[in-house]
């Protein structure tokens, strides 16, 4: 079950306003690869388009090397060997947990029986089969997030696409389940797609992430890759926590109100004017009188058990 996509200068608009806006992507086989973006920033109806349920206005389109949709081509959802992973789950109220996973190998004509057999394996891998009698309501949250895991399973999906599948747990089952899922991803074999709001969320599940924003994307990259060098305003401020504040840029070394401090810069950084992100991390509290750094003040504080976290801002007055 392995296979990449392929997504080529994709656009989708309603009522004239672009949703999607000519996205183009390469997911290789196997990776896992979130996006990550506002509400409204499209994500998910580039899911939708993804998996079937909405028609590109341009674009294509290519899954497992297949072309699925564009150039006169458009592939029911049923036929494109995707599972998808909604933020309700959407399991059958009525159906046990086996039922709901034998389900779709039931819909393409296998009697129930073997069907029911056949999802013995897939509860396996989510360590269910000791809850298949249950019905969804007698589940917790995280349980049911994994019947509808195993039921993508059971369907045989090349590509996993997760529609912000943690969104409704609470946060303390949300750190429990990051971890499960990265499992699943390893143990399906799959492709998978995840979209989030989220991006702590984000950033420890992905291989590869996508910032987006008014429907295209701003930055790809690792996790890591986007945290360190962002390559925009846009992307420095919404990953993480910082400062964007403009400097004088000069061999690895940046100006701020008369203070020097090193600096990794973009890859043909031109000396001069520049914007740089000033990380919490990053910063050192030097002590009361020290004349080295620049002058601050700390405007509110957050205990999170552990750490503190401080609102603040630079004075423009050197200390």
């Amino acid at each position: 079950m392995t296979g990449g996509i392929e997504i080529h200068h994709l656009c989708k608009a309603y009522a004239g306003a672009p949703a999607v806006d000519g996205v183009s992507l390469q997911i290789a086989p196997q990776e896992l690869f979130v996006i990550v973006g506002e509400s409204g920033c499209g994500k998910s109806t580039l899911l939708r388009l993804i998996a079937g349920l909405e028609v590109p206005d341009r674009g294509t389109i290519r899954l497992h090397g297949e072309m699925v949709a564009g150039d006169g081509v458009m592939v029911s959802p049923e036929g494109r060997g995707t599972g998808f992973v909604f933020q309700s789950y959407a399991l059958w109220p009525h159906m046990s947990v086996r039922d709901n996973v034998a389900f779709p190998l039931e819909a393409t004509g296998m009697p129930r029986r073997a069907a029911a057999a056949a999802a013995e394996p897939h509860l396996d891998t989510v360590s269910l089969r000791h809850l298949a009698e249950r019905k969804p309501d007698a589940l917790s949250g995280g349980q049911r997030q994994r019947v509808a895991l195993a039921r993508c399973l059971a369907g045989g999906a090349g590509t996993i696409l997760m529609d912000e599948p943690l969104a409704n747990l609470d946060p303390h089952l949300r750190a429990t389940m990051e971890r499960e899922l990265l499992a699943f991803h390893r143990s399906s074999g799959a492709t998978t797609i995840y979209i989030t709001h989220d991006q702590r969320e984000a950033m420890a599940l992905a291989d590869r992430m996508a910032v987006m924003r008014n429907g295209s994307f701003l930055q790809v990259g690792t996790p890591q890759e986007v945290y360190d060098r962002p390559q925009s305003r846009e992307v420095a401020e919404f990953i993480g926590q910082g400062t964007v504040v403009p400097v004088q840029y000069a061999d690895h070394t940046a100006q701020l109100d008369g203070v020097s401090f090193p600096v990794e810069a973009m890859a043909g950084q031109a000396p001069g004017a520049a914007m740089a992100i000033l990380r919490p991390e990053a910063i050192e509290i030097l002590a009361e009188g020290d004349t080295k750094g620049l002058a601050g003040t700390v405007r509110e504080t957050f205990y999170r058990g552990g750490g503190w976290e401080r609102s603040s801002s630079l004075r423009a007055d050197q200390s």
